[in-house]
């Protein structure tokens, strides 16, 4: 819809075709409702990609600021949440509203629900065979998504459509994903479910200090949503670590209460969740009192608590999942346009791009930013 108003408004004869009938459904799903639009700390740091720096481009084109305008121009009251993160005070359909009027002053022409069937390339334009007659077009725009949240109508078409024209496209997978782990792991933790902490998280390139959650089948929760995008699954070995004591000096601390006659768990909850702290103390053998500890074992206990190494089996999957990691190959695109360099006319933006944003509201502005760049060049 942003590509489709952009170029419409600059005169353009846009028309719009989705295989949905409602429009905008994962905006309206977004945010609890409320639809996380953008993020004011938006750089390209915040998002993967196999070439991290294609995304720079687009992104100064169109700012949170230039979306902000749009929100405020059409009176949708918002408010900052946490970390920059900017929801709308009353529906995530306000959004879709916006889009849609911003359609409507560019003449954009609509077709949904309209499944496209086949595309192809006959001269200079482009032939697309659809389940409502055959059209044609100078320029064709690929905004598909990913594979996320299937129940509304995510596909591989737009994967598909690339590899057709001879594009790349890298391997998706979900991301921003609640994580799984083994049976011993539930086992041990699984009684803890709904248990949150605030937690500092990483693995690989990635760390992140939000709250973590304890869920029925792993973790999940800000925290581990995030490094669920850095962690590859399939590899020999790959943990994820968890400081549960972020801003302390563990070591220091529990050493100050060398001499408590108090279990080591009864400690730890004056800083954690009890059943966590106990929990915890239980799975590493450290259901005693900080009196009964060596000097090594409560150095080791501290060194644990500020780097739990786990083991992740999997994830939730696309059902879950907020984003997909992956997509079509940024080497075969102009960074300024979304245009494919060796397909004149086809373009590919928002989600269906190897772009991924981190959780709070930039895999929107990426869809605003690289839907804007597409529309003015379609």
């Amino acid at each position: 819809m942003m590509c489709a108003a952009t170029a419409g408004q600059r005169g353009r004869r846009v028309l719009l075709v989705d295989h949905r009938a409602k429009v905008g459904e994962k905006i309206r799903i977004s945010g609890g409702g409320r639809c996380n639009f953008t993020n004011l700390h938006t750089t390209h740091r915040a998002y993967l990609s196999k070439n991290p720096d294609f995304c720079r481009s687009a992104l100064s084109r169109f700012t949170p600021s230039d979306f902000i305008a749009l929100v405020e121009k059409h009176g949708i009251r918002y408010h900052e949440k946490t970390l920059g993160q900017l929801f709308c005070d009353e529906a995530a359909t306000q959004v879709i509203d916006l889009l849609v009027a911003l359609c409507r002053e560019g003449n954009v022409e609509w077709r949904a629900p309209c499944e496209v069937k086949k595309v192809t390339r006959e001269g200079e334009c482009f032939r697309l065979a659809t389940s409502e007659g055959d059209l044609e077009a100078d320029s064709v725009v690929v905004a598909t998504g990913g594979l996320t949240v299937p129940k509304i109508g995510a596909t591989p078409f737009g994967y598909q459509l690339a590899e057709q024209f001879g594009l790349a496209v890298v391997p998706p997978r979900p991301a921003l994903v609640p994580l799984t782990f083994a049976p011993e792991f539930r086992e041990q933790f699984g009684g803890l479910s709904g248990v949150s902490v605030d937690a500092e998280v990483w693995c690989g390139e990635g760390r992140f200090r939000e709250s973590v959650l304890f869920t029925h089948h792993g973790l999940s929760g800000p925290a581990i949503l995030q490094i669920s995008s850095y962690w590859q699954q399939g590899e020999a070995v790959q943990p994820i670590h968890l400081n549960l004591l972020p801003g302390v000096d563990a070591k220091a601390w529990l050493f100050q209460r060398r001499r408590s006659k108090a279990l080591l768990a009864t400690v730890l909850a004056e800083r954690l969740p009890k059943r966590l702290a106990q929990q915890w103390c239980k799975t590493h053998g450290l259901d005693r009192s900080v009196a009964q500890l060596s000097d090594r074992a409560l150095e080791d206990a501290a060194k644990a608590l500020q780097d739990w190494t786990v083991q992740p089996a999997g994830t939730l999957g696309y059902d879950k999942a907020e984003a997909t990691l992956g997509g079509v190959d940024t080497r075969g695109l102009s960074s300024k346009t979304m245009e494919a360099t060796a397909v004149k006319g086809l373009y590919f933006v928002g989600e269906v791009v190897d772009v991924t944003g981190h959780l709070g509201g930039f895999n929107f502005q990426w869809a605003w930013a690289s839907g804007h760049a597409a529309g003015e060049s379609a």
